[in-house]
């Protein structure tokens, strides 16, 4: 869901003291007013969603086989390595089936060999007086059972192996590691997890878009989503330091609220003490924040003071004035800016009209004004750390 435009500032007097106009005001004649020239600036187009957090890979760790666990061999809350070692679960039953397995397979293979010599002799008499077809018809079968007796007892070794193997629980993942199952419980494959491990960097950040929003972005000639970058703003109010990039967009539009989810992903990277189980990332799983979804290159816009920017039921207008001091009402259209301070107008506008942004409230409209030079305050850091829209 896309967050509410910026409220409109109608008029704003600076602290500490009358704004230009006000200090040029008289007694009679047209009001004074502070005036500017609509500009072409750079302006980095840039829109507000709300995002949660994703991890990239979030998996759940399960006992393969029933047993005692045994070990953990970590503390919760840890960053562990793919491969590194979790939990032993008791290892002897499986290990005794292994060596049952074995001593199967060894005889197995001793009958292997013995139904191959009888072969080989009832096949070798089969042209002489003591040789017999039947004969060789039986050794031959029983050589075949016997060859596939190994198969069986091979298998069965195979199985052993891999339910001790099963004993051992490494982590599948990169990742912190959450809260587990405690040692001396018994457990079995249709338990609950024993632990989840969930990757931390990079993170995906999940947010819908609106339908039009989507198409905009997608059809800019300056690259698409692929020229868009990612900003965030925590739950705390403060901006993150990392960028991101979106890399996936849905294939189909909610048919509820006729969004377009999209995902970005954005480094995550640990900071303070390695392993620091009080978590040292500031990225989490499920967490909300602000997506800040900016253009990495500006595009030349009309820009005016927001403070000029007025509004009422016919939508946004501002007063320009004529070549004789006139107000006029010009009703405009305006586009996106998450500035506080400074409105992209898209239509409505030319670049050196001058426009009221200092007094309106003395402004009627069709009556002259006195205009002054429109004393702007200090814009504020943006997103982007340049003072730029976005």
């Amino acid at each position: 869901m896309r967050l509410p435009y910026s409220a409109i500032v109608f008029a704003s007097l600076l602290a500490g003291g009358a704004t230009a106009a006000e200090a040029q005001m008289g007694p009679g004649g047209p009001p004074a007013v502070g005036v500017t020239k609509a500009a072409e600036t750079p302006i980095y187009q840039s829109s507000e969603y709300i995002g949660r957090i994703q991890a990239v890979s979030k998996v759940t760790v399960r006992a393969r086989v029933t047993g005692l666990l045994e070990e953990r061999d970590f503390k919760e809350g840890d960053e562990v390595k793919q491969g590194q070692q979790l939990f032993i679960i008791e290892q002897p039953p499986y290990q005794a089936a292994v060596l049952q397995a074995q001593g199967a397979v060894i005889q197995a293979e001793a009958s292997l060999k013995n139904a191959k010599q009888n072969l080989n002799r009832s096949s070798t008499l089969l042209n002489t007086p003591a040789g017999q077809r039947s004969t060789v018809d039986t050794d031959t079968a029983s050589q075949g059972q016997s060859q596939g007796q190994l198969l069986v007892a091979e298998a069965q070794l195979q199985t052993a192996q891999i339910n001790l193997g099963y004993t051992t629980i490494r982590s599948p993942i990169d990742g912190r590691i959450g809260i587990s199952t405690d040692p001396g419980n018994v457990v079995a494959f249709t338990d609950a997890p024993l632990v989840t491990v969930v990757s931390e960097d990079p993170e995906y950040v999940l947010f819908p878009v609106s339908e039009v929003d989507a198409m905009k972005l997608m059809a800019d000639e300056k690259g698409g989503l692929g020229q868009m970058s990612v900003k965030l703003r925590l739950p705390n109010g403060k901006m993150y330091d990392q960028t991101g990039t979106i890399d996936f967009s849905d294939i189909s539009v909610s048919s509820s609220t006729d969004t377009i989810d999209l995902r970005a992903s954005i480094p995550n990277p640990a900071r303070g003490a390695a392993n620091d189980a009080g978590g040292n990332r500031a990225l989490l799983d499920g967490g909300f924040v602000t997506v800040i979804l900016q253009s990495k290159n500006p595009v030349q816009s009309i820009t005016i003071p927001r403070a000029a920017v007025l509004a009422d039921q016919q939508g946004f207008y501002v007063y320009v004035l004529d070549d004789k001091n006139v107000a006029i009402r010009r009703n405009i259209t305006m586009g996106d800016s998450s500035n506080s301070l400074l409105a992209v107008i898209a239509s409505g506008l030319k670049a050196g009209e001058q426009v009221v942004a200092d007094g309106v409230q003395r402004v009627h409209p069709g009556a002259a004004v006195k205009p002054v030079p429109y004393q702007a305050p200090v814009m504020p850091p943006s997103a982007n750390g340049d003072g730029s829209s976005g």
